[in-house]
């Protein structure tokens, strides 16, 4: 006789395993020459936040030419992978402030920069999910990726935002203590 907690096993076994499967199968957005040139400034703030920023702005634009490529007959996957690959860009990208951060690196002139570009991606965002509002189907298979990346811009730009002036306010304290 199977133990009813043991059947539940069973049961739910392969539905992990399926889930685990499909995870696995998520590649890394990072192709290996930016793998490469990360590696290079592995020890530098602004050469690699920079490099985020630009891996992170060309998952966008690959969003927009899927949306506009006449050959991709499944739009909405299409986008929902190429929002994610924004996604895992964008959150190694404050992965990596929050490191140099704890490292006590002085951020301000890069942040200025991602700052600048978080503002860039929010718009470009809003006007991607304005124009899957005006009716798509394919926007339902994407619907969820793009309010987490939504939902993740609009927050890192206020956290970016209140890291400057802290950063800002601690290098004004730290002067008026060497005069």
């Amino acid at each position: 006789m199977v133990r009813p907690r043991f059947r539940l096993v069973l049961v739910l076994l392969p539905l992990l395993l399926a889930g685990s499967a499909r995870a696995q199968h998520r590649s890394d957005p990072l192709t290996q020459p930016e793998i490469d040139q990360l590696r290079d400034a592995a020890q530098d703030a602004d050469p690699r936040l920079k490099l985020y920023i630009t891996f992170a702005r060309a998952r966008l634009t690959a969003l927009e030419q899927v949306r506009s490529d006449a050959k991709i007959t499944d739009k909405g996957e299409a986008i929902h992978d190429r929002l994610q690959d924004f996604v895992d860009v964008y959150d190694e990208l404050n992965d990596n402030i929050d490191t140099f951060n704890n490292r006590k690196a002085d951020l301000r002139k890069v942040l200025k920069a991602v700052i600048e570009a978080d503002t860039e991606f929010q718009a470009r965002l809003r006007a991607l999910r304005d124009s899957a509002e005006a009716g798509k189907d394919e926007a339902k298979a994407y619907e969820f990726v793009m309010s987490d990346a939504t939902d993740d811009v609009d927050t890192s730009i206020a956290d970016h935002r209140h890291l400057l002036t802290e950063q800002e306010e601690a290098a004004q304290r730290k002067k008026e203590r060497k005069h």
